[in-house]
């Protein structure tokens, strides 16, 4: 039988269907096409609520933002918002997205290690929470465009120094990082800031990457930023907490993150400072799948299974090297044999995921690939002039369109006349 411990929580087998959110695959498929992005809309609105309670319950003086370049659609940035959470964002157009969302400029983070002019005037025009300083150019960028006596609200992001142990391309926080500002340059940002009159420097801000699994780095993190002495009122510890995308995977829980983080805040810096997080992978990761429909296998040297979709709708094994865990949709106690899941596109590297048990796969069959709620749809893309998939969200047996197919149409839509023709 399928094991459901990767898939949202609201999975469920019905004889040869899996159903998310009360809603039948095989339906929805027929419905929509594939490939096509499912939510659990309830589990995900459970999860932003745990992640919220696990740091509120142990310290009152936090706040959670979503980190919207994990899943940037106005779908999906409105049911996090309407769950209480704020938004990080990183520039103008992830910035427009939650305010279309409708969340409250007060509650969002600007971030980015090369904002744009436009990047900060929308910042600015919007009055948002915090922009980040990531660098001696935010400050002078910020001090031109918002002008004397301006009083913007401000963090520095500090690079800490620390190796996470995660993918090298996810590894935000060392001391080669492009993020912030390294540790020994810090006390001339925080002087620069405060020279200058027009960013007010509430706190700093630090972020030691993604998919990390050891909670002692977290408290490294924040140690780092104790040890420049100074004690601010705001810290922003980013996000950074992996999640299981295999069965041998092993994470810590959202309370034994929030837990290592308010000990660290309280051992550190004596507790008393507002803490933003801000998570993205560990809080929509779990919460989706991708259903594709096989188009062909091959059994020579190696079986290749390839599907409709591939690298235009997940780059992570691409990127990442990450590796997921099919499943064939009604094939729950067939025999299982090691093939490569890919894709369609023109491109040797355009692999979902290789050497994986897959059951008898046969053309028209339909594959659920759990935990590809974060940074796949993020990463869509056009390869072979291929259609972007849609967001469908399930709940209660019902399930509704959060961002259609892209069409033919929409392919063409940017391309100019020539010669007026």
């Amino acid at each position: 039988m399928l094991d459901l411990s990767l898939f949202p929580p609201s999975a469920r087998v019905d004889g040869e269907d899996l159903l998310i959110g009360g809603c039948s695959l095989r339906a929805i498929a027929e419905r929509f096409g594939t490939p096509a992005f499912v939510v659990d809309e309830g589990s995900l609105r459970e999860r932003a609520r745990e992640y919220r309670t696990a740091m509120t319950s142990r310290y009152p003086r936090a706040a959670v933002c979503f980190a919207v370049k994990s899943f940037p659609s106005v779908s999906m940035i409105r049911v996090l918002v309407s769950e209480g959470l704020g938004c990080d964002v990183v520039g103008a157009g992830e910035l427009r997205m939650a305010l279309a969302a409708g969340a409250d400029p007060a509650t969002v983070v600007m971030h980015g290690n090369a904002k744009s002019n436009a990047d900060i005037a929308a910042a600015l025009d919007a009055g948002i929470g915090y922009i980040v300083v990531d660098g001696f150019d935010d400050i002078d960028r910020i001090e031109r465009l918002a002008g004397p006596g301006a009083a913007v609200p401000v963090l520095l992001r500090v690079s800490p120094g620390i190796d996470a142990h995660t993918h090298q391309a996810m590894a935000t926080g060392g001391s080669a990082s492009k993020f912030g500002v390294s540790v020994d340059q810090a006390p001339a940002a925080i002087s620069r800031i405060r020279a200058g009159g027009v960013a007010d420097l509430r706190g700093l801000h630090a972020h030691i990457g993604s998919q990390i699994t050891s909670l002692a780095q977290f408290e490294a993190e924040v140690a780092a930023l104790a040890a420049l002495g100074e004690r601010f009122d705001v810290y922003n510890l980013g996000g950074g907490l992996g999640v299981r995308y295999e069965k041998a995977d092993t994470t810590p829980t959202i309370a034994e993150y929030a837990q290592a983080l308010v000990d660290a805040v309280r051992r550190h810096l004596g507790g008393g400072v507002e803490v933003i997080v801000e998570p993205g992978r560990s809080l929509v990761a779990p919460m989706a799948v991708t259903v594709y429909r096989v188009v062909t296998v091959k059994r020579n040297a190696r079986t290749h299974v390839a599907v409709d979709g591939g690298m235009g709708d997940n780059l992570e094994h691409s990127l990442y090297g990450q590796c997921f865990s099919p499943a064939v949709i009604g094939r729950w106690d067939g025999p299982a044999q090691l093939a490569d899941l890919v894709g369609r596109h023109c491109e040797s590297g355009d692999v979902i995921t290789p050497d994986v048990p897959l059951a008898d796969p046969r053309i028209g069959d339909l594959i659920a690939v759990p935990v590809t709620g974060a940074y796949c749809f993020t990463m869509g893309n056009n390869y072979n002039a291929a259609l972007r998939p849609p967001v469908i969200y399930c709940a209660d047996g019902a399930a509704r369109l959060g961002v259609r197919r892209e069409t033919l149409d929409d392919l063409l839509a940017r391309e100019m006349p020539v010669n007026g023709a």
